[in-house]
């Protein structure tokens, strides 16, 4: 309990790490006298970079002890947070930040099977839930938390507070985690494998990615233009989504174990609702509120939903397997935030949501589609 403990924690600062500049972008503009959309880079070139670098990554690491490959991860994520927050210019932090996005990569690929494997098969899938409500507290805690302290501070502290997390985290692991050959670890192949339905869970959770940050990267717009809610209202929204995500990602991994394929199933077709009724009755306040949070309590157990495939029906190691899809769906992520920015002027933030929900059907359908094909070794991977 005591390193699954130590990986939440670590789950929550490397997903803090990722999204903090967000709340930190005029800031560290300011401060490092750049433009916004030249700060904007410091997350758009994090999440490229964990998608391109995933599965190389993990490859590399296939023969490496996993609490000597994570001691090592939770080291480069504190030296290049200390980097970070003494950077004296932007290509310096932009550096550090590329650092991190290397780390998070193999952090997020051997995580699960390192978690999961110190525990039964029975529960696995409540431990994917512990570790997912840890990343989600990111966006309900660590950005807001961080926000506020940069700006009663200065940007520099909460990034170096980062550091320190990472510490706690590296200390536990060293101490408690226990040496093994990796592919002599409980979790490392998937229990059920089968080729078809990774590939499957591969491109839904593509597409539902593409699909939800199609809207949701423009969502603080929709609100305010097409709700009609007050800059503050959209903010304590914001806060609300994030609860949402976080009452989601519990809910469904209580039922994890007893129904892994109705989960993921369930959570892409609820973003898809959320998405399009934001789109046709989000001029309602109350409506997009119902809607908005509808999506929120998708957002995360989607990701946690295919993490938990990947343990199941990985046709090989399921550390390539999850670092697949982790690549997989960063890659969904900046190609669904391009797809927003380009319909945006074209058609407006409401037909941002419609296309996102359009294509998060689509992946509900390939999902559903799934269950009708034949296949032998399929069967294991069923409710």
């Amino acid at each position: 309990m005591a390193v699954v403990v130590a990986l939440m924690l670590a789950a929550f600062t490397f997903n803090t790490a990722e999204n903090l500049p967000v709340g930190l972008l005029e800031l560290m503009s300011g401060s490092l006298q750049v433009s916004l959309s030249v700060v904007g880079l410091l997350v758009t070139g994090y999440g490229a970079t964990v998608a391109v670098v995933s599965v190389p990554l993990a490859r590399l690491g296939l023969s490496v002890p996993r609490r000597h490959l994570l001691t090592g991860v939770l080291a480069a994520l504190i030296l290049s947070s200390v980097a970070a927050a003494v950077a004296t210019s932007y290509w310096l932090l932009l550096a550090a930040r590329l650092v991190t996005a290397l780390a998070q990569a193999l952090f997020w690929a051997v995580m699960g099977p390192v978690a999961v494997g110190l525990f039964a098969p029975e529960v696995r899938g409540r431990v994917i839930g512990a570790l997912s409500v840890a990343g989600s507290m990111a966006l309900v805690l660590g950005v807001p938390g961080g926000t506020w302290l940069g700006r009663h501070t200065n940007w520099r502290l909460p990034i170096g507070t980062l550091a320190v997390l990472g510490l706690v985290s590296l200390l536990i692991i060293a101490v408690l985690l226990p040496t093994s050959r990796p592919d002599q670890q409980p979790a490392a192949y998937g229990t059920t494998p089968d080729r078809r339905r990774f590939r499957i869970v591969l491109v839904a959770g593509t597409l539902s990615a593409t699909g939800a940050f199609a809207g949701f990267a423009y969502i603080v717009r929709f609100l305010s233009a097409v709700s009609g809610f007050s800059p503050s209202t959209v903010n304590t929204l914001l806060v609300f989504v994030g609860l949402a995500c976080m009452a989601g990602v519990t809910l469904t991994g209580a039922v994890l174990d007893r129904f892994p394929r109705a989960a993921l199933t369930t959570a892409v077709a609820t973003q898809a609702l959320g998405m399009l009724g934001l789109y046709a009755a989000g001029s309602s306040p109350a409506a997009a509120v119902l809607f908005l949070m509808l999506m929120g309590a998708a957002l995360g157990p989607v990701f946690m939903a295919t993490q938990n495939e990947m343990l199941y029906c990985a046709p090989g190691r399921t550390d390539i397997a999850l670092a697949a899809n982790s690549g997989a769906y960063n890659a969904g992520i900046a190609a669904g935030a391009a797809l927003g920015g380009l319909l945006l002027p074209l058609a407006g933030v409401r037909h941002a949501f419609l296309a996102g929900g359009l294509i998060t059907a689509a992946a509900s359908a390939v999902l559903v589609s799934n269950r009708r094909l034949p296949s032998g070794r399929l069967s294991a991977c069923l409710l």
